[in-house]
């Protein structure tokens, strides 16, 4: 089972397609969001992901009671909804020059939509792929829309039930979408990775026979390099040139360093999956003559019997296995033999 997204693999049997999330952290600068690119295509991803909406297409114009972000703990406390997405919103205008970079450094640009007129935009753009955002994945208008457009759909599923997302899998497939991926995702900013429960991975993928990721919202690599080894064939990581900048992302972002770092080692984790191997690997076969093996440790005359002051199990390898050191214990040689000798069966039946 594979997925080609614009000429490019996505499956178990390729390294993992890592996607650079631009979000906000452009700072309403195209030029910034210009060298967000660039740094994402040097270091190495696959994929960059912007995001299409406005302030009026994401919610109401209501600067109190529930449109106002009251928690605490939020990033984003203290702002009301529609001032926020006026803050982070990509302008549209933006698009053409950001996906014309990516394809001229040879990564693929795609984005998020969040109403059926951002889909008809990104149409007219014609983008190779659609993500939709947790908040999103519940909202099956939305989801009907982006799969009749017949293009692979990655959709994150945070804080969905396996009923919720039922639902949603079979709307999209209903409506056109062959080919799915899901990612596995925590809806916190930052993630920790206590909550992050990478064992889900493999189990939307039986589940839904789909392909599988992660939209990764913890720091550092780790957790998405672990998400490879149950599974993952996409990682979505969020995306600065430097936190310090400031943006309404940029305290869980990636920073291209780390970016490269995370292209890198998902890419070993993956290589590392191998197959089920027993036994020496051809890369192995050299080492086999460091195995411990039988060898004469003194001199012995024939007729001497082997005591364990003249057979030992030593390296190297070259002689018979340590399992047969008993075995031969009291045993007579038949012939003169030098301490160093390694036994064979042949030296013991002359």
């Amino acid at each position: 089972m594979q997925i080609n997204i614009a000429g490019k693999k996505v499956g178990a049997n390729y390294p993992p397609f890592v996607v650079a999330e631009m979000s906000g952290n452009h700072n309403q600068s195209l030029n910034r969001a210009l060298e967000i690119v660039e740094a994402a295509a040097k270091a190495g991803v696959h994929g960059l992901k912007i995001q299409t909406y406005t302030a009026e297409t994401m919610t109401l114009n209501i600067n109190e009671g529930e449109f106002y972000i009251k928690n605490p703990d939020s990033l984003w406390h203290g702002q009301s909804l529609y001032k926020l997405y006026e803050q982070t919103y990509t302008p549209w205008e933006w698009h053409q020059p950001i996906f014309d970079k990516c394809k001229e450094l040879g990564i693929i640009g795609f984005s998020t939509p969040f109403d059926a007129t951002a889909v008809d935009f990104l149409e007219s753009l014609e983008v190779p792929c659609y993500k939709i955002a947790s908040f999103e994945n519940t909202d099956l208008p939305l989801i009907r829309k982006v799969a009749s457009t017949g293009k692979p759909m990655i959709i994150s599923t945070g804080m969905a039930t396996v009923a919720e997302l039922d639902e949603t899998v079979r709307t999209a497939r209903e409506a056109g979408c062959q080919d799915l991926i899901l990612l596995k995702c925590t809806s916190t900013y930052p993630a920790t990775p206590e909550n992050s429960n990478l064992r889900t991975i493999p189990h939307l993928r039986d589940l839904f026979n789909v392909q599988v990721g992660l939209s990764d919202h913890t720091m550092g690599i780790g957790v998405a390099v672990a998400s490879v080894a149950l599974g993952a064939t996409f990682i979505e990581k969020h995306f600065t040139l430097r936190r310090a900048d400031g943006g309404v992302d940029s305290a869980f972002s990636m920073e291209p360093e780390e970016m490269q770092q995370l292209v890198i080692e998902s890419e070993r984790s993956w290589q590392a999956m191998g197959n089920i191997q027993y036994g020496a690997t051809n890369a192995e076969k050299d080492s086999l003559v460091f195995r411990r093996s039988l060898y004469i440790s003194q001199d012995m005359k024939a007729g001497d019997i082997f005591t364990p002051d003249n057979l030992r199990a030593v390296r190297p390898g070259f002689g018979l296995p340590p399992k047969y050191y008993q075995v031969l214990l009291g045993k007579k040689v038949t012939k003169n033999l030098a301490a160093g000798t390694s036994l064979d069966w042949n030296i013991l039946l002359d």
